[in-house]
């Protein structure tokens, strides 16, 4: 992003105001001649802030502006706004599992072994379907429901919203578990936190309100 001199604010802000203008009419809002004004408007343009066309004159980019709010949303990164993740172990009974998932008022339960490494996530359908036919809750484990490793769909922190958002559309899934990786063991993770769709969203509102 290229930082703009205080003339060059100047400049976007008498466009923005007024815009179409020419380079003359720009010059004579400053006071100053319109040679000296080239070079200011040359990086306006060639940065995509003004765009400029023969006898019309400069105008604000509105692309611009959007692409530029969308860049600030796009390279944020998962670690600044992953939530607290709900974890049960992976022997709890899926009648607390269901208990546990209306009290926290959250669509996916993580659990975790005796080590507390990530061994399945256990979203409402899952619950659902066992909960369907079945008298025997209290005796069946999550594990027996989870979805297991090597098949969750996982997510790092240093990695972007936008990838988040990419992993939970192509995999029909509505949050993701935040990893770290423990000592180069395969499909070995520590849980951080999670991801989900409301997050994005939330991240994407505050960001455009700012």
């Amino acid at each position: 992003m290229i930082k703009l001199t205080k003339r060059q604010d100047e400049i976007l802000n008498i466009v923005k105001q007024n815009g179409p203008i020419t380079g003359q009419e720009i010059a004579e809002k400053l006071s100053l001649t319109r040679a000296a004004l080239r070079p200011d408007l040359a990086i306006l343009t060639m940065s995509g802030k003004l765009d400029a066309r023969p006898r019309v004159g400069y105008f604000f980019n509105d692309n611009y502006e959007v692409k530029r709010q969308a860049d600030k949303f796009l390279h944020q990164k998962v670690t600044d706004y992953k939530a607290h993740p709900i974890v049960v172990e992976k022997s709890t009974p899926v009648y607390d599992a269901i208990v546990q998932l209306f009290l926290e008022d959250v669509g996916t339960l993580y659990a975790v072994d005796s080590e507390g490494h990530l061994a399945g996530v256990i979203s409402r359908k899952d619950l659902l379907r066992a909960s369907l036919g079945n008298k025997n809750l209290q005796e069946l484990p999550v594990s027996v429901i989870m979805t297991r490793m090597p098949n969750i769909i996982t997510i790092n922190s240093e990695e972007t919203l936008l990838e988040a958002a990419k992993k939970m559309i192509q995999n029909h899934i509505d949050s993701l578990p935040v990893v770290k990786e423990v000592d180069q063991q395969k499909n070995t993770y520590l849980l951080l936190g999670r991801i989900t769709k409301t997050t994005i969203t939330r991240a994407y509102l505050e960001i455009m309100e700012k």
